[in-house]
C-alpha cells in the first residue's frame, strides 16, 4: 500500500512539474579543438533526440560537407530520473498517458527535453 501511494505521489508531483514551455530541439554548433564541433539535440524519445542532433550537425556542416561523428552520448533526463530506472519510468509515462486519455485530459509525463543527445563531429567536404 505504501509503495502504491509513493508511486502515485511521484506521478502527481511529476505531472505538476511538467510545464508547457516551448524549447528549441537543437543547439548551435560549438567549435572544439582539432576542427571538431559539438551539437545537442533533445526530444521525447532517444530516437527523436538523435535525429535532432543529426539535423543540427547537418546544418553546421552546410550543403557542401557531411558530418562525421566522432562521439555520441544520449542521456535520459525525464521527470522520473533518479526516482526509478529509465525502463520503469517509460512504463509509468505510458500508464499516465493511457489514464489521461481515458479521463479526457492530456496526462503525459513525456516532455520534449526528456532525452538529450550530444554529438561530437567533424565536417568532411563532399
Amino acid at each position: 500500500m505504501n509503495q502504491v501511494f509513493a508511486l502515485a505521489s511521484t506521478v502527481a508531483v511529476a505531472l505538476a512539474l511538467t510545464a508547457c514551455a516551448s524549447n528549441p530541439t537543437t543547439s548551435l554548433a560549438v567549435q572544439k579543438e582539432n576542427n571538431q564541433y559539438e551539437v545537442t539535440g533533445i526530444g521525447k524519445s532517444s530516437l527523436i533526440s538523435k535525429n535532432n542532433a543529426i539535423a543540427a550537425a547537418n546544418n553546421a556542416c552546410g550543403k557542401k560537407a557531411t558530418p562525421v561523428v566522432v562521439n555520441e552520448k544520449t542521456e535520459y533526463n525525464g521527470a522520473l530520473k533518479g526516482v526509478v530506472d529509465e525502463q520503469t519510468g517509460q512504463m509509468i509515462q505510458a500508464a499516465t498517458t493511457v489514464l489521461g486519455t481515458l479521463a479526457g485530459k492530456s496526462g503525459s509525463l513525456a516532455r520534449d527535453e526528456d532525452y538529450q543527445t550530444v554529438l561530437t563531429f567533424t565536417c568532411r567536404a563532399n
